[in-house]
């Protein structure tokens, strides 16, 4: 076997989980909105940025989506994943504290 398949079959047993509790879910969904999004709205603001700034030398078409279709499809996308996940987070816990 190759050292890749080795590698990958290894993480498969280590992150083996029996149970999916509520807790466990709630922390996967913090480290998401703590590790994994600011990277990708620096990157998607970075491209967003980049884009705007060729727009002045697009015409037509192409300087409607450099200017604004694309920064604001990427940034909404990235903008709504993030708020999808603070307000699942929040009333996950919101329903923990209640049932407690």
């Amino acid at each position: 076997m190759s050292k890749w398949t080795d590698i990958r079959d290894n993480t498969v047993k280590t992150f083996k989980v029996d149970t999916v509790t509520e807790e466990l879910k709630n922390k996967v969904t913090q480290k998401v909105i703590d590790e994994v999004i600011p990277p990708i709205e620096e990157v998607t603001d970075n491209f967003a940025e980049q884009i705007k700034a060729q727009a002045p030398s697009e015409s037509g078409w192409c300087r409607i989506r450099d200017g604004i279709v694309l920064p604001l499809l990427l940034q909404g996308c990235v903008a709504a994943f993030k708020f999808v996940l603070v307000h699942s987070l929040s009333s996950a816990t919101a329903n923990t504290t209640a049932t407690a």
